[in-house]
């Protein structure tokens, strides 16, 4: 009698849990060491748990959103960082920083199909469907799905069947957009800008009107979008004074708007400016 009211009653404990991770916060967070620090312990007991509930949008949102910024944040950034002290060692964190896009990526696809089944098979197929209308909590997992599926497709260059899906990663990105353009505070319009910009025969003057939608989604509180546009549209015309314009306005709204985002895109765009010899 025991073991089932055990039983019974597990489903029920690991949803709360889910639930109240789901819930923690590390948005408003500052300090990226102490962030990076605790991420490990968070992710996996978030995971953990996603794996016996993956159906919770909700906690595979979050667990996305870790692995997500994690890979880009500590890991993918470091091996640029690296790359021209140590290729070798930029390469090892390459390809783990990959693995955690991918990670990101199964779990948010698949807590994606159980709650909006045939998905997959629309993105496969997107001649034979019309755009999914996904619900507000599906929006922001189709993000992160999304994202992670583009980091991983952006380190995966060798892979030509992993490059292949590049479309459906954008298709996906569209469908949550059509259903909620300002997402993220232009987060969403942000990321097809980006997807805009590197996809073959791409539009410069569609990528920028995204990552210009993405700055007034922001209302100037969200460096992002101008790391973004700095990469995607000016770095890839050549153009460095837009360049050098765009970091600078970064940085300047990471520092009087402090969270984790504006943290890591500050980071970044004091970066890229120490770069820009060297990428002009």
């Amino acid at each position: 009698m025991h073991a089932l009211s055990a039983c019974a009653i597990r489903p029920y404990v690991v949803d709360q849990a889910a639930q109240a991770l789901s819930h923690q916060d590390q948005t408003t967070e500052e300090d990226l060491v102490l962030v990076r620090e605790a991420s490990a312990f968070y992710l996996k007991m978030s995971e953990s748990l996603l794996r016996e509930s993956p159906g919770n949008l909700k906690l595979a949102q979050s667990v996305a959103a870790g692995f997500t910024q994690y890979a880009y944040a500590f890991v993918a950034f470091e091996a640029e960082k690296t790359e021209s002290v140590n290729a070798k060692a930029a390469f090892v964190l390459r390809e783990r920083a990959a693995r955690l896009y991918g990670r990101a990526h199964r779990h948010a696809m698949t807590a994606l199909e159980l709650n909006q089944p045939g998905l997959t098979r629309a993105l496969a197929e997107p001649t034979k469907a019309r755009p999914l209308q996904l619900s507000e909590e599906q929006v922001g997992l189709a993000y992160w799905a999304a994202a992670s599926w583009g980091g991983l497709i952006s380190l995966s260059k060798d892979q030509p069947d992993v490059v292949a899906d590049l479309p459906q990663a954008i298709l996906l990105a569209h469908w949550a957009w059509l259903s909620q353009p300002s997402y993220g505070q232009g987060a969403l319009a942000s990321l097809l800008g980006t997807f805009e910009a590197a996809r073959p025969n791409g539009s410069v003057t569609q990528a920028t009107q995204y990552f210009d939608q993405a700055m007034r989604d922001g209302a100037g509180a969200q460096a992002g979008p101008y790391v973004a546009k700095a990469e995607s549209i000016a770095l890839a015309v050549q153009d460095r004074a837009m360049f050098e314009q765009l970091l600078h306005q970064a940085v300047d709204v990471s520092t009087r708007h402090r969270h984790l985002q504006n943290e890591v895109m500050r980071e970044r765009a004091v970066w890229l400016l120490e770069m820009t010899d060297d990428l002009f």
